[in-house]
């Protein structure tokens, strides 16, 4: 690629190298391609035709999107995933958010281009409010965001990590806050809580969102879930004795990803997880600390799509 290409050539040109790996690699139809890709059948061509043109195939793609596309591939062949995105790393930044932040925002912004309704739920956490920056402005009033979870602690204060207010302003479409803490007191509490109907609600949006994005956090003093005090050290250290490796919308699981009958889960009040559904549940996580948690998030199908970094992906297929 040209050092003095803009940023829509650049682009574009990513979306050829795509293109030409899914039909002369893959062996996908052009209205295979055109599906994936979220264009027309005359765009697929064109794209499939620019990836020859530019002389992004020879005998295999020649571009570094052609190797992000094999261990994506890889990937979802390992862990059974509907969806799988890879972008390359940065060799001297392995878990910079950018790359991946992007990928999710192209991801969503295929989504949001529908005339028809779509339900879109958010978890929170630095990648996916990266992931909404990156997102362009739109005007989407006939979609609908929702929260996986609540945004309070206990005493009343946020955390700064929330994506679905930023999305809902971002597009122009209506949202539904998580109207619950991020956890109970207690079991009790939480059954009343739960009877709101607003909750009951928003948790119906969940169970039927068109496309879920959600982070994954790891489970030691590094966690999110710990440094943004939703957590304390003591419950951490009670976690790690019992298995806890990762945790997904506050959810804690264990290294097979199943989630842990234990008294911190019996108190968190986010919306119930699917297991290996027809919806796209993709999560938006790098980083060489969240490797486990990713790991046993892809075994357990907890979700069933993933976007990762280059570095990541080798790490989770080398295990």
């Amino acid at each position: 690629m040209n050092a003095g290409r803009s940023s829509a050539e650049a682009v574009r040109l990513d979306d050829a190298a795509r293109a030409g790996w899914l039909y002369y690699v893959a062996g996908n139809t052009q209205d295979e391609i055109a599906r994936k890709l979220g264009v027309s059948r005359q765009s697929a061509q064109r794209l499939v035709a620019m990836a020859v043109s530019e002389k992004l195939i020879k005998v295999r793609v020649d571009h570094p999107i052609a190797r992000c596309m094999d261990l994506a591939d890889a990937l979802s062949d390992r862990f059974g995933l509907t969806s799988c995105e890879v972008v390359p790393s940065d060799p001297d930044a392995p878990d910079l958010l950018t790359g991946i932040a992007i990928a999710a925002a192209a991801e969503l912004e295929r989504l949001l281009k529908s005339p028809e309704r779509r339900i879109v739920s958010l978890g929170t956490g630095r990648a996916l409010k990266a992931t909404v920056e990156q997102l362009p402005r739109m005007s989407c009033p006939q979609h609908v965001v929702v929260s996986r979870l609540g945004n309070m602690m206990q005493d009343g204060s946020a955390s700064p990590y929330n994506a679905t207010i930023s999305l809902a302003g971002r597009i122009g479409a209506p949202h539904y806050p998580y109207p619950l803490p991020v956890l109970a007191r207690n079991p009790g509490e939480l059954a009343a809580m739960r009877n709101q109907e607003a909750v009951q609600n928003t948790i119906r949006l969940c169970e039927r969102a068109d496309l879920s994005l959600v982070g994954i956090g790891q489970m030691d003093r590094s966690a999110p879930m710990f440094l943004d005090g939703f957590a304390s050290a003591a419950e951490m250290d009670e976690l790690a004795a019992l298995g806890a490796v990762g945790e997904i919308t506050s959810w804690v699981y264990d290294r097979n990803g199943r989630i842990i009958d234990c008294a911190f889960n019996e108190r968190v009040a986010s919306a119930p997880l699917p297991r290996a559904g027809d919806r796209p549940m993709i999560a938006v996580a790098t980083g060489e600390a969240k490797l486990p948690a990713m790991r046993a998030a892809l075994v357990g199908h907890l979700v069933n799509g993933l976007i990762t970094s280059e570095a990541m992906a080798e790490r989770l297929l080398a295990g």
